[in-house]
């Protein structure tokens, strides 16, 4: 049977892993396989937007906490998460993950 993707959609890797777990989308609550997932880090502040904006005119500090949001594929295209490229691109990495890969 044909295979669209060398790695099937997956960052499995090549050895005996077995079964990775699941977590659930930010977004819309599927149910998606963690190394499929397209896993974003945000730093939220503790307190509601409009507050924090005005502490940090004042020049108070806004503490921040990091929040991991996983989105399924589906949900990160149609927010603009991730995004299609086209087929010549897709051989090539992004800038971003060049970036933090070889710490430029």
């Amino acid at each position: 049977m044909p295979v669209k993707r060398k790695n099937r959609g997956r960052s499995k890797g090549r050895g005996k892993k077995g079964r990775s777990g699941f977590v659930f989308c930010s977004n819309c609550g599927r149910r998606i396989p963690e190394d499929k997932a397209i896993k974003r880090v945000v730093w939220v502040p503790t307190v509601p937007g409009a507050v924090a904006r005005e502490l940090e005119k004042q020049g108070t500090f806004v503490p921040r906490k990091r929040e991991v949001r996983y989105y399924c594929v589906s949900c990160a295209i149609h927010f603009g998460v991730a995004r299609i490229r086209a087929r010549d691109e897709r051989k090539e990495l992004p800038e971003e993950m060049l970036s933090k890969r070889f710490k430029i």
